[in-house]
């Protein structure tokens, strides 16, 4: 295994609240940078300024680590400025900080781009949100024929990521796949047979052979990253364990297909049916995963059940401002099946929804809480308060259910 680290750094800064005049005093303004960047360490060999008319002033430093340069705003009060070096001889955010200082900025936003090495990964989280990976070292980086797959280390412990998606970590993995699997298999009157689609890592074939199944049918269209994590996470399949599914030599049975038309084409029936794929693309009308998370294939996921079965799915997160995808699946569910059960957890940010054909013997919660000590398997994660608390849906889905729903404008905008 190779760290790859960045190679410079690259700094980006809005000085605002600056006075006017020094904004447009172009030795002024050449002296401020060369002395900021002295300052910082860096090797300054030229600076350079140009003014505009009617006002403004452009400088530029060449440095040995690369370059640095200011471009003023006088009417806005405002410069904006960048610094990249390279190496670790020149600080380029306290050189920014410093022309703050020297310029009596009353105000300095200020963001560092690592460039070079392993850098980092942005994440998209929600419109005007965005989650910021960085990365340690990178174990793989490849483009399948169906996505960008990423393997790296990161403050969760090794970490997988598909097209630019955190799909699990070392350090959560398992609160995650116990709170998708668990309370699903509790719920279900057996779980000998089980039918996984997705969950490229292994872990729910895993948890479900724990749990007692004597067929797990497991399906990827994914051969390259199914095999990718075999290799290079530390959860799931190991090489040996993927290698003797793809051969059908014990519980286990990979299938490199569609889910959907593995569903279709295949004669079998499951107790639990697993659908653990990326978040649905509203955006993206033609992707793939999108025809798995639809009614119509709810319905024929239903079919396929045993009696006293259970469909789960991962179902997006619960949080108000991005609960989109949840009350999608709520419904699609609802729209479904007779009874549906919401599972969450307060230690991870997403929420499963299971569909039952069949009424279950009890209340939900406590049935999965009275079954728990026969599961054969103590999950390291849950027990049996928590998981009454995770059945527990939000206000918002629960008013859902009675017609009541919450006035946008009444909610909170935190």
């Amino acid at each position: 295994m190779q760290t790859s680290h960045p190679v410079g750094r690259h700094v980006l800064g809005e000085l605002r609240g600056i006075d006017p005049a020094l904004l447009d005093d172009a030795d002024g303004l050449r002296h401020a940078l060369r002395t900021s960047l002295l300052a910082a360490g860096a090797d300054v060999r030229q600076v350079v300024a140009e003014p505009f008319e009617p006002q403004g002033v452009t400088v530029v430093a060449l440095l040995a680590e690369s370059h640095a340069s200011i471009h003023t705003w006088p009417e806005l009060g405002s410069a904006f400025v960048d610094a990249f070096t390279c190496g670790d001889g020149a600080d380029p955010v306290y050189a920014v900080r410093r022309l703050a200082l020297t310029l009596g900025a009353d105000d300095a936003a200020i963001e560092v781009v690592d460039r070079g090495g392993a850098g980092r990964v942005d994440e998209p989280i929600s419109p005007g949100l965005t989650r910021h990976w960085q990365l340690d070292a990178v174990r793989v980086r490849t483009r399948t024929a169906l996505q960008e797959v990423l393997i790296a280390d990161t403050a969760h412990g090794v970490t997988l990521f598909c097209d630019g998606e955190r799909q699990s970590a070392e350090h959560t993995q398992l609160t995650y796949h116990e709170a998708l699997f668990v309370p699903a298999a509790l719920l279900a009157e057996r779980r000998e047979r089980v039918l996984v689609i997705g969950s490229s890592e292994g872990v729910v074939s895993e948890l479900a052979v724990a749990c007692g199944a004597v067929r797990v049918d497991h399906v990827d269209l994914d051969r390259d990253c199914v095999r990718l994590c075999a290799e290079h996470l530390p959860y799931g399949y190991t090489p040996a364990a993927l290698a003797a599914a793809e051969a059908h030599e014990g519980p286990v049975r990979m299938h490199y297909d569609d889910g959907l038309a593995f569903v279709d084409t295949t004669d079998g029936t499951w107790d639990v049916i697993v659908v653990d794929l990326p978040d649905e693309r509203p955006d993206e009308p033609g992707a793939q995963l999108n025809r798995l998370y639809t009614g119509d294939f709810l319905t024929r996921c239903a079919a396929r059940l045993r009696p006293g079965g259970v469909v789960v799915s991962q179902a997006g997160s619960p949080a108000q401002w991005r609960d989109a995808t949840l009350r999608a699946a709520w419904e699609r569910f609802g729209a479904v099946f007779p009874h549906r059960v919401y599972v969450g957890s307060p230690e991870h940010e997403w929420a499963f929804v299971c569909g039952l054909p069949d009424a279950p013997p009890e209340d939900p919660a406590e049935l999965v809480a009275a079954c728990l000590d026969g599961l054969g398997y103590a999950p390291h994660t849950l027990d049996a308060a928590s998981l009454r608390a995770a059945l527990v849906p939000p206000l918002r889905l629960r008013r859902s259910l009675t017609g009541m729903e919450i006035d946008p404008a009444a909610r909170s905008s935190r």
